[in-house]
């Protein structure tokens, strides 16, 4: 068929679709003898086997499935860069991590194992307090929990799956934040996602920060409650929204709200910032809502005692109405929880279809929380006891199952592990966990700090953890991430875009764990170097010091008050 023909083959079959949907056909364009249309232009002609490979036509009176922008990104650009994402890996995610080498021979349309492996420092996964260990004590408590109960309660917590381990664990997670009771789940995701919905519905208002999380926004969707945002950590923002919101009342009838939820989170994990707790503790004295703290990345990582934003400000915890958290982030477990009140708990446990419909949290998970939350906290070791004494050993059993609560903070007793449980000396006087506060302190504020003193632009507070530096340019994300990988020292990142971000603040994100030694963040830091000047990444204002003077000086830049 020549050029002609094929053109105008395929505008007719355009028309006769068009026609077929009730549409009116489109003019055809005026054909151009242009020696660039050669008879490569078949691929012009539109089989009906093509229609909607896209999931952009219709097809067969089927809408499109996919947005035109969504798929523009997958196709034209995603799919250039897949090789970034969703690396294969195996062992255990702590200081190093063993990645699965793969190829792709078609533009990473498929991706082909090499059998080979490679270590690389990790600093992409959560692993803060370096809890993510196959040895040591925790993992021996594991493995011994497996033993004794298996690896599922095999039930809701309503039907029979609820296990003394549940019990146990939930009584030092509320003892650990200073609450009075807590709820745990199964999954972190979904703690927000089924909460939220038992806390508000119809007539209720939730304001949330612009940047808050998938989770709690899916929850908000399906409590059927008005919702509202504020600006970033704004508190200007936050404040005059708050007499807005209550001076107008519900839509149209002006009704007042049934109760307003406040929702943010303790450390924005794509920001690296800090809720700016105590002013958000004034606005609520003053307008009277209920706060819900969202502190999957700040609990265990931030304040001196690890026990999240109110220890970091020294805020009393229970000036907060709901604590939120995962223990995926910095106790080496999975799932989540959810903290209050007694009589909100629960309530929470009959109305949260966490409580009712999941799958309860499995034992050996349970254990790890349980030996890794109390190696923090520090074990109150049992001493003899004469017969007449008895009263006060029945009040210290007490206290252990959650009836009564130590002044926050303080040691969980013996009599709360599970007795069968053996943890070392070190972790018992919670010497262990202090030092591995200690590092990650050290390890974040050094890394945060020597990146800009490089020049690069990063975002977010210094004792934040996770340190988003700035890539801006889609195609600089690809290269960062495979020149980080394909060094002497091969490193592991996780770089950030659209959807997770805005398109033009791509960005890569470390994550700093207790794990990592200062030299560990030496090797990253002349990698980043290095790759920074390459990718004329270093545009970030101020004074700069040159790498070698930075390691030199690690102590004095991590004490600093302030960096200029």
């Amino acid at each position: 068929m020549n050029t002609a023909a094929s053109y105008l083959s395929a505008v007719s079959y355009a028309d006769a679709r068009a026609r077929a949907y009730g549409k009116t056909p489109g003019s055809t364009p005026v054909l151009s003898s242009s020696s660039s249309m050669t008879s490569a232009s078949e691929d012009t002609v539109l089989h009906e086997n093509e229609d909607n490979e896209d999931g952009l036509s219709y097809a067969n009176g089927y809408a499109p499935l996919n947005s035109d922008f969504d798929s523009f990104y997958t196709r034209r650009f995603k799919l250039r860069i897949d090789d970034c994402f969703s690396h294969p890996v195996t062992g255990v995610p702590g200081r190093t991590i063993v990645l699965l080498d793969r190829y792709s021979p078609d533009h990473n349309n498929t991706m082909i194992s090499t059998g080979t492996r490679t270590r690389a420092l990790n600093v992409s996964s959560y692993n803060y307090l370096g809890f993510a260990q196959g040895k040591g004590a925790c993992a021996e408590a594991v493995v011994e929990s497996v033993e004794r109960y298996g690896l599922s309660a095999c039930g809701t917590r309503l039907e029979g799956g609820t296990l003394d381990l549940h019990v146990q664990a939930e009584s030092i997670v509320s003892r650990f934040l200073g609450m009075e009771a807590t709820l745990v789940s199964s999954m972190g995701f979904a703690t927000n996602s089924t909460i939220i919905p038992a806390l508000v519905g119809k007539g209720c208002l939730v304001i949330s920060d612009e940047l808050n999380h998938a989770s709690i926004r899916v929850g908000i969707r399906l409590s059927g409650a008005n919702v509202r945002t504020f600006k970033h950590n704004n508190m200007k923002s936050l404040a005059s929204l708050l007499r807005e919101v209550i001076s107008q009342g519900q839509p149209k009838s002006h009704r007042a709200w049934k109760k307003i939820l406040v929702i943010v989170e303790g450390l924005y994990s794509m920001e690296g910032t800090l809720v700016n707790l105590p002013a958000i503790i004034e606005l609520k004295k003053k307008y009277k809502f209920y706060l819900f703290v969202d502190e999957a990345h700040s609990v265990g990582a931030l304040g001196p005692h690890g026990r999240g934003v109110t220890d970091y400000y020294g805020v009393n915890p229970r000036s907060v109405d709901i604590l939120m958290g995962t223990f995926t982030k910095s106790f080496g477990a999975a799932g989540g929880y959810v903290s209050g009140n007694k009589s909100l708990i629960d309530r929470l446990r009959i109305s949260g279809h966490s409580g009712t419909y999941t799958e309860a949290m499995a034992p050996p998970v349970l254990t790890q929380v349980i030996a890794s939350m109390a190696s923090i906290m520090g074990i109150t070791l049992p001493q003899k006891h004469s017969p007449s004494s008895r009263s006060s050993l029945h009040n210290s059993e007490n206290a252990a199952l959650g009836v009564e609560y130590e002044s926050y903070p303080g040691r969980v007793p013996a009599a709360a592990l599970p007795s069968w449980m053996t943890l070392t000396p070190s972790m018992c006087d919670g010497s262990d966990s202090r030092m591995r506060l200690r590092r990650l302190a050290f390890n974040t504020r050094y890394l945060n700090r020597a990146l800009r003193k490089l020049g690069f632009i990063t975002y977010g507070h210094d004792d934040s953890p996770v340190v988003p530096l700035l890539l801006f340019h889609l195609g600089k994300m690809a290269t960062f991430s495979r020149l980080m990988r394909t060094r002497a020292t091969p490193i592991i990142v996780v770089v950030v875009s659209y959807p997770a971000t805005p398109l033009v603040t791509s960005r890569v994100r470390f994550c700093m764990s207790a794990s990592h030694t200062k030299e560990d963040v030496d090797t990253v830091l002349k990698a980043c170097d290095e790759i920074g000047e390459l990718l004329d990444l270093k545009q970030a204002e101020g004074e700069r010091w040159p790498l070698q003077e930075i390691m030199d000086r690690a102590v004095e830049l991590v004490n600093m008050d302030e960096v200029l």
